[in-house]
């Protein structure tokens, strides 16, 4: 299977760091991405996405990135469901950034070094937290699939 998200597109707030409950650094945000199928005699829309960052990532966000930058994220998408204050089921769908890029050269010219320090970000250590893979059982994933289903 595949679950891949590459965007581009604007900021639409100052990122504000958060800590879980164990001390790793979080930041939501949203993306502004320009929808580029728009009526001819109308403006251009765009689509506002949830995007969250973890760890290094988010540190780097809150340091250097601004409102209205451009960045570039490339991760995945993921739902996940809270009960609200209110008791009711909360549904979030997100983008989990797995790397992160500065495609705005304005932020250079405000004098910001993210240009030249943190060009990108790329996570140097990829495993999910907590999950050590000789605790999945391959059974539990739901694949159930011998060579002889395989059409090649």
């Amino acid at each position: 299977m595949i679950n891949r998200v590459v965007l581009v597109g604007r900021i639409t707030r100052d990122p504000e760091l958060r800590r879980t409950s164990t001390g790793t650094p979080v930041v939501s945000f949203t993306l502004a991405v320009d929808n580029r199928f728009a009526p001819r005699d109308s403006e251009r829309t765009a689509d506002f996405i949830s995007c969250i960052a973890w760890s290094n990532a988010a540190e780097v966000m809150e340091k250097y990135v601004k409102k209205g930058a451009l960045l570039g994220v490339d991760g995945r998408l993921q739902t996940r469901t809270y009960d609200g204050k209110d008791g009711k089921r909360v549904y979030i769908t997100e983008v989990v950034c797995e790397s992160l890029r500065m495609l705005d050269t304005r932020s250079a010219s405000r004098g910001d070094d993210f240009i030249s320090n943190i060009e990108s970000y790329e996570p140097t250590n990829n495993k999910i937290e907590n999950i050590n893979k000789n605790d999945v059982n391959e059974s539990d994933l739901g694949f159930d699939i011998s060579d002889e289903d395989l059409p090649f």
